[in-house]
């Protein structure tokens, strides 16, 4: 039960940097905002990989999809990242990097592939390694420009 009344909702609260991190570290799911022909944006709901160390964030995906092409044309994106209850989310600026698609099992990209991924047993890493090949497969790199986002300020009675 908060402390509202009738038409009193709860107001913003501001997040700091490292909550902000948390959120991002913590949710792998997010909606990525890149910018079709026409300047409409082009949502996609991906799974995304915050590196603290590097300001960015990586995205698996294939060469195919369309949003790789918008980011070929324009290489800025934005991500929402909300927590589970969607009550506080980070929104991420980037500009976007495209890595080479993976062209040889266990080549640097399928590396990189490979460690946005829980640990495999030798055998299925093995498999995993083969399988982005055949799928074409790339990493969105996103170097972050901006990083802001707001919570609500609850208030417990």
């Amino acid at each position: 039960m908060t402390a509202y009344g009738p038409g009193q909702g709860p107001g913003p609260a501001p997040l700091n940097d490292a909550a902000l991190a948390t959120i991002l570290r913590e949710n792998p799911f997010a909606v990525l905002a890149t910018t079709r022909r026409d300047g409409r944006p082009q949502l996609s709901t991906v799974a995304q990989a915050f590196d603290a160390d590097a300001g960015l964030i990586r995205i698996s995906t294939t060469e195919d999809r369309l949003k790789v092409r918008q980011l070929r044309r324009d290489p800025r994106a934005v991500l929402h990242v909300s927590t589970p209850d969607h009550l506080a989310f980070a929104i991420v600026e980037a500009d976007a990097e495209l890595s080479a698609v993976t062209s040889e099992p266990g080549d640097a990209v399928g590396r990189e592939l490979l460690a946005l991924q829980p640990p495999f047993s030798p055998e299925d890493e093995r498999a995993f390694l083969e399988q982005v090949v055949k799928d074409r497969r790339l990493v969105i790199r996103l170097h972050i420009t901006r990083l802001h986002g707001t919570g609500l300020d609850l208030k417990e009675s």
